[in-house]
């Protein structure tokens, strides 16, 4: 295979491993007894160069010579030790003997990479930089070249990198190529950035061709870069097809895999489904653990079962008991549940072990929202801010700060900014357009929302909030549209539930309305959902039980809510709407009573509770006339006995009550039928202002 073949890695010509077959030094030797080779460890030139031996070309991989027998004895820990170069002869190697490296001298280039390249790692970089341009000037080896523009690059100097790059005697080398590119990157760069990789996979597409040298396929680093590239222009169709690309010639690109999962750029079936279609061959002998590993970073809302199980075989097969990243995973999967409370005590052990851990962050900030922890949302925004100035994880924190405080134009603007320095980033989009619905903005918060759908498939949250802006909008066919299609995603989360539940009572649909929202509270006492959930769920199954007429399971539930929360104006008029409806008036002007001491305003707990005092007069002026009816002096004793009737400050005479008969049943309800009928209020207007509980 050719040095500058994209099925190869930059290990093949590092000045570490370059003399050094792959195969041998990334597979893990027979255990059979070897003998030792004595030497140290060494660094020759590049494949390139004439006298030296290229890892693909020069060493014949088939080869059952006596030198296999000699770098197997090789240790297999610590720095790789590189094979001899041209000028040894190893058809005089004998199987018994031992080689003695040392007696294989290096070039004056050798030495100076080996000087160079330590100086890199030890980030000497003006060291690396002095010998690195002389060792280029000497050989003139795009190797060299590539590793001068690494050491401009780790210091931060791109455009110096890009510049060394960009010689004609260059464009051959795809290493050369893919760093000059990624330069570009970091200089913003981005259409000259996609015409030195390419706007598709110039190479071949036959992606069986398997890596020697162990280390990542050129050709995947290249479809990676693509997406980055496209990503940035915002183009992120392309950018998906790019990352998906990218892992497909080589697992081992783990920079693609990351973008697609942990961005929610795919579905939950798109995610398996590219996992079942990975060659994790390429992996050699770790192919099973890159698997399990892979399987624990898909989306949470399929195969749970699965992710357990392959989490369970991390931990005990591979030792992975408290491995960051699976603790990352389990988090994700108890966020999607909705346990708040379970993921944040997840994420504080997390943040334990490493406090700045930038990965757990969007759910630990979230779980804080969520379970009200301002002040603590606070020390991370500040600690992030010292830590991390210009992170888009910072402006995050802090717009999630200051959107949980009420000030949601500060938020709005740090939100913002999250989105602008990645546009890829979710959490950011969501949490811009949350500031719009906050505060009734209807259009600017779908366009945001609407944004979010297009570029996070993977999450249901998008669809969700769009179908709650049109319910409130009372775009209803709108609405069903987006929440079922967040139902196709998660089936399983309360709020969602409880939203459909919403939109079919408004559809009139009452007994789908019931199967929702019981669905909704069903979900909720399984995750453990916090009380908010619970009231919302109580009180909206409790309107769709008032309007069945089932009126002791609507009373139950509003006496639910009423145990978690005793400030809701709202459950007491429903309450003594019922209780009117009942015949029972005295507890229906003890619940308005409640009502209007709450919200003294409430103008349909005011024409209620008129209603009420109403008819609680001409149940006790027919009452008395039953008892008095056969007595001259009816007309006196009635008048006195309506001047006993209590005076409150919103009591007025009720519209067209009629009062019929003797039969007091069929009075009561003749008066509930001009409650229904009333000019004031009704039944209908009372379903208006009592609304369903949309979070």
């Amino acid at each position: 295979m050719a040095p500058n073949s994209p099925n190869n890695s930059t290990l093949t010509i590092s000045p570490l491993v370059s003399n050094r077959r792959a195969r041998d030094y990334f597979q893990t030797p027979p255990p059979i007894e070897r003998r030792r080779v004595h030497s140290t460890h060494r660094i020759f030139s590049s494949p390139n160069r004439q006298n030296t031996v290229n890892v693909t070309n020069s060493l014949n991989l088939n080869a059952t010579s006596a030198i296999d027998t000699a770098v197997d004895a090789l240790p297999s820990k610590g720095l790789p030790l590189p094979l001899p170069s041209s000028s040894f002869d190893e058809s005089q190697l004998r199987p018994e003997e031992s080689i003695n490296l040392e007696d294989v001298p290096l070039t004056q280039a050798d030495k100076l990479r080996l000087w160079r390249h330590d100086a890199l790692l030890q980030h000497h970089y003006t060291t690396a930089i002095y010998i690195g341009d002389k060792v280029l000037n000497m050989t003139g080896d795009p190797n060299d070249a590539f590793w001068l523009a690494q050491v401009y690059y780790a210091k931060g100097d791109y455009q110096m990198a890009r510049n060394l790059l960009s010689g004609t005697q260059f464009e051959d080398s795809v290493s050369c190529r893919y760093l000059s590119g990624l330069c570009l990157v970091k200089l913003e760069r981005y259409d000259e950035a996609l015409d030195i990789v390419g706007e598709v996979n110039p190479f071949k597409k036959d992606h069986s061709v398997k890596n020697p040298d162990g280390g990542i396929k050129l050709e995947a680093s290249m479809c990676y870069l693509r997406g980055l590239v496209y990503a940035r222009q915002n183009n992120f169709e392309r950018a998906k097809e790019s990352y998906k690309e990218a892992v497909l010639v080589d697992v081992k690109c783990f920079e693609a895999f990351n973008e697609l999962v942990s961005n929610s750029m795919l579905t939950p079936d798109e995610e398996w489904d590219l996992l079942a279609h990975l060659d994790f061959d390429d992996a050699d002998n770790n192919s099973g653990l890159v698997r399990l590993l892979y399987t624990t970073r898909l989306s949470k809302y399929r195969n749970v079962r699965t992710f357990e199980e392959s989490e369970q075989r991390l931990k005990d097969e591979y030792s992975l008991e408290g491995n960051l990243d699976l603790m990352l995973a389990k988090a994700d999967l108890l966020y999607v549940q909705c346990r708040f409370h379970d993921c944040l005590d997840l994420c504080r052990r997390i943040l334990e072990k490493n406090e700045l851990n930038l990965q757990i962050l969007p759910n630990y900030l979230s779980c804080l929202y969520e379970t009200g922890g301002k002040n603590e949302l606070f020390l991370a925004a500040h600690k992030l801010a010292e830590n991390y100035p210009n992170n888009y994880i910072t402006w995050l924190a802090i717009g999630i700060y200051y959107f949980a405080i009420g000030r949601t134009n500060d938020a709005r603007l740090f939100f913002s900014k999250a989105s602008i320095l990645n546009p890829s980033f979710g959490p950011a989009w969501i949490g811009f357009a949350h500031t719009f619905a906050v505060e009734g903005e209807h259009e600017q918060a779908i366009s945001a929302y609407a944004t979010a759908s297009r570029l996070f498939p993977g999450s249901h949250l998008p669809n969700l909030f769009l179908g709650m802006q049109y319910l409130q909008m009372n775009n209803l066919t709108l609405a069903q549209e987006y929440l079922l299609s967040s139902m196709s995603v998660c089936a399983t989360d309360p709020l969602l539930l409880n939203e459909l539940g919403v939109l079919y009572y408004n559809r009139g649909q009452l007994s789908k309305s019931e199967t929702f929202l019981q669905k909704a509270l069903l979900a909720a006492q399984n995750l453990d959902s916090g009380a908010k959930a619970w009231c919302s769920i109580h009180c909206n199954l409790g309107h769709v039980y008032r309007r069945l007429k089932k009126y002791k399971l609507a009373i139950s539930h509003f006496e639910e809510v009423l145990r978690m929360s005793k400030t809701d104006a709202n459950i007491y008029s429903s309450l003594g709407l019922i209780y009117l409806k009942l015949g029972r008036i005295s507890k229906a002007i003890e619940m308005l009573h409640s009502a209007l001491w709450i919200q003294p305003n409430d103008p349909i707990a005011t024409d209620l509770l008129d209603k009420g005092l109403e008819a609680n007069m001409k149940v006790s002026s027919r009452k008395f006339i039953e008892e008095h009816e056969d007595t001259d002096d009816l007309r006196p004793r009635l008048s006195k006995h309506r001047g006993a009737i209590p005076e409150t400050p919103i009591n007025k005479p009720a519209k067209n009550v009629r009062f019929i008969g003797q039969d007091k049943r069929k009075d009561l309800d003749l008066i509930v039928e001009d409650l229904r009928r009333g000019e004031d209020s009704s039944e209908e207007d009372g379903d208006d202002v009592m609304e369903m509980e949309s979070d």
